[in-house]
């Protein structure tokens, strides 16, 4: 390997290190702020399901949680799933963690019973779940199926959060977040082309 192949890896590790640290140091910061200052008032920008003014959660809802117990629930799971998705490229981080975050604050939107509020990245996790374990299906390289495998057997326990097992949890935003991360995954998949 040249030098120049380990300065690319060093500043592509950078690169991943400030996106995943600088996000999850914003919903860290606004965490502390939102119980320090606002005494929980920012949980109302979350997910409003049916209600107009609550489809703004879709985009706020992800970086508001409960509490920091709540948030460092979340935190290392979007740690190390949202790092595996950068392996292949940075910039698929970004397209998985759009289409999750659309198609799990959709679902909550339209299925979640009204007058709730939902917050968390927890929506977004199960896509990055649900975008890891459909990679390989998708992309049907060895890579990528061994990554798969790799990241069911340790995760996979995580999937029963899709079913209404537990109360004031939204298994809703888990349900589609895990949709949205397989949506991502065909997005992201390369096209096979076929000569005629």
């Amino acid at each position: 390997m040249s030098r120049e192949d380990v300065k690319a890896i060093a500043n592509e590790l950078k690169t991943q290190v400030l996106i995943l640290g600088g996000t999850v140091a914003l919903m860290w910061i606004l965490e502390f702020f939102d119980l320090t200052v606002f005494h929980g008032q920012l949980d109302n920008f979350g997910i409003i399901p049916g209600s107009p003014i609550g489809l703004r959660g879709i985009l706020f809802a992800p970086f508001l949680h409960g509490n920091f117990v709540h948030l460092a629930a979340n935190t290392i799971p979007f740690v190390t799933l949202g790092w595996l998705i950068m392996l292949r490229e940075t910039s698929d981080f970004f397209v998985v963690s759009v289409v999750s975050m659309i198609v799990s604050g959709l679902g909550v939107w339209l299925f979640a019973p009204p007058h709730s509020i939902h917050i968390g990245a927890s929506g977004v996790v199960f896509g990055y779940l649900g975008y890891l374990v459909f990679r390989g299906y998708f992309q049907r390289s060895p890579g990528s199926i061994l990554l798969s495998l790799i990241v069911l057997f340790i995760y996979g326990s995580m999937i029963w959060g899709v079913l209404p097992t537990q109360i004031g949890i939204s298994w809703q935003g888990h349900l589609f977040g895990f949709i949205g991360g397989a949506i991502a995954a065909r997005i992201l998949s390369p096209q096979k082309r076929y000569k005629s």
